[in-house]
């Protein structure tokens, strides 16, 4: 069992961390103070600054698109108290392009290449003679780690990687230049974006959606985490219940994640 400190807190709570988790979250926190009346504070910043900010005591609840690195547990454990960790929803990773880049698909190690710089080009995978431009999420963001350790086998990102500070401005810097490629979540997916087909084995090729994440045939899914204080967890039970339940996961549904069901 991991371990954190936290501040005292009464209702309104806050919660803090995951950019991906954010929308779903404020959904979730609207519909359970319309409900109960109990106000529900949502801020993003990335799963790296929420886990901070629960180690130090300045969130209730932190939002997490990945679990807790060793550090963070380590810096938990010295402050001698539990934390429980909570998965609230599962998420695909969409791999976005311009929409007028007529490249369609690509196998990890392709994804692989372009992230870490050894691909520069378009016409490297089939595409026009146009320079391919990276963006992704800053260092803070679970998605960046879980990126990098389940689709770059642990290799760094090129030096001169185009980093944004939220999901959203990933989407607009990639609808916006035409050699541009970056990865958003499922429910961050648009009209002004263009989701590849991604294959892990090099043969079969599937596009992300709430019906390829839920059969498990698109390889890039991912739990969406919750962490809060044990020693507090029946000021927080109500919240984390709702999220869990039909009518919680019904709204998973609605903003685009993947209920745990």
């Amino acid at each position: 069992m991991m371990v954190c400190t936290l501040a005292p807190s009464f209702y309104a709570q806050k919660l803090k961390g995951s950019d991906t988790v954010l929308p779903l979250a404020q959904k979730e926190a609207e519909a359970f103070t319309k409900k109960t009346g109990k106000s529900v504070t949502v801020i993003g910043g990335g799963s790296g600054v929420g886990i901070a900010a629960l180690i130090e005591g300045t969130t209730d609840i932190a939002n997490a698109s990945r679990k807790m690195k060793f550090d963070e547990k380590v810096k938990c454990q010295e402050a001698g108290k539990s934390i429980v960790e909570k998965i609230i929803a599962y998420d695909a990773l969409a791999i976005i392009v311009n929409p007028g880049n007529p490249v369609s698909k690509l196998t990890r190690a392709q994804l692989e290449g372009i992230f870490t710089g050894k691909i520069t080009n378009w016409k490297q995978v089939g595409g026009a003679d146009l320079k391919i431009v990276p963006y992704s999420r800053e260092t803070s963001s679970g998605t960046y780690d879980f990126i990098k350790e389940y689709v770059l086998l642990n290799k760094n990102y090129m030096s001169s990687i185009l980093s944004m500070p939220a999901t959203g401005a990933i989407v607009q810097s990639v609808s916006q230049t035409k050699g541009a490629i970056g990865y958003v979540g499922l429910a961050y997916l648009n009209k002004s974006v263009k989701a590849l087909h991604v294959s892990f084995n090099g043969k079969t090729f599937v596009a992300p959606s709430m019906e390829t994440a839920m059969n498990k045939t698109y390889p890039i899914v991912r739990p969406l985490y919750m962490y809060y204080v044990k020693a507090k967890e029946k000021n927080y039970l109500p919240l984390i219940n709702f999220i869990l339940s039909a009518e919680g996961q019904a709204i998973v549904d609605k903003v685009g994640y993947v209920p745990l069901k």
